[in-house]
Order: structure tokens, then C-alpha cells, then sequence
């Protein structure tokens, strides 16, 4: 988030692509899919410095990164996602509140960057990779010892990430 608002004074642009891991909320979602979130639970407190106050902020070039995905035959979901910045605070009953109301991922940035990027008229183009399972009787780490193929660590992403910057700047 201070990465950007720096970066502003330095780089002229108006689209920023940010990707990440998270956890995943939904066990029916497939190991190694991309997630396109759509919404952000505002669970943090940055984002409210930025824009008027709202349980959800709508990330607003979702549509774009999942027709991106789409025609690159990345495989994805796109769905609502909770932000928190005290991930050691994801309890029981806020976990069970968020996924009934339709998250399924858990990350610590989107919603405030959404907020920083509405305020500053930027574009944002996210995408996050569910990676521990949540959705479990014990949190699950989906990945195995060295293994990151499919996982939120997965390097590919960041060739992803390249791909879609031509993508939204007409670069391709």
C-alpha cells in the first residue's frame, strides 16, 4: 500500500497490477486456481482513510482480469474476498460470518488497495492465489515441503502478472 502511494511521485501511471496469495475460505475451490476477487470485506483500517465507510468495496477492473484469465487459459475463480490486517484475529465466527456471506479467500491487501486506488483514480488489476486451506477441520497447508507449483508462492504468477500488464496496456 506505501509502496504505491511512493511510487506515485515517481512513476506516472494510472494502472497498477497487484497479486498476491491468500487463504482460501472454500474447500470446493481447486488447489492452484487463480482467484479473481471481485469485493473486498473492509476488515482493516486503511481503507477507510481513503473512502466513505461500507462493509464492501467493489474491485472494479475484476471483469477485465477475469477475460485476461480466460483468454490465456488460466484457470480461475472470481469471487468476494475478506481483508484483515489481524490475521491472528480470523476466529471462528468471523471465518463462519465471511464465507456465509460469500468470501472465499482471506488476504490483508485488496480492499485497501482498492480504497487507495479509487482515491487516487488508478486503475487496479488484482488477482490472488488461494494457497492454505482455512475451510478444514485443522488449517491446511497446501503445499508440500519445497513444493510451490500451484501454491501462493508459485513464481509463475509474477509471469502472470507481466502477461496481464501488456494485456491492459495494449501491449501485447
Amino acid at each position: 500500500m506505501a509502496t504505491i502511494e511512493d511510487t506515485l511521485s515517481e512513476i506516472k501511471t494510472d494502472k497498477y497490477i497487484v497479486f498476491g496469495g491468500s487463504g482460501c475460505l472454500n474447500k470446493e475451490i481447486a488447489h492452484g486456481k487463480v482467484m479473481v476477487p471481485t469485493e473486498g470485506y473492509r476488515d482493516e483500517g486503511t481503507s477507510y482513510h481513503y473512502v466513505p465507510a461500507s462493509d464492501y468495496i467493489t474491485v472494479k477492473n475484476a471483469d477485465v482480469v477475469a477475460k485476461f484469465m480466460e483468454e490465456n487459459k488460466i484457470p480461475f475463480v472470481k469471487g468476494k474476498t475478506w481483508t484483515t490486517d489481524s490475521f491472528y484475529r480470523e476466529t471462528n465466527n468471523n471465518f463462519e460470518k465471511r464465507k456465509a456471506d460469500g468470501c472465499i479467500s482471506v488476504e490483508m491487501e485488496c480492499s485497501a488497495i482498492q480504497a487507495m486506488c479509487d482515491f487516487r483514480k488508478i486503475n487496479l488489476y488484482m488477482f490472488l492465489t488461494c494457497g492454505d486451506l482455512l475451510d478444514a477441520p485443522k488449517h491446511l497447508f497446501r503445499n508440500g515441503n519445497g513444493q510451490y507449483q500451484g501454491t501462493q508462492h508459485d513464481a509463475s504468477h509474477f509471469e502472470i502478472a507481466l502477461s496481464l500488464a501488456d494485456y491492459v496496456t495494449g501491449a501485447q
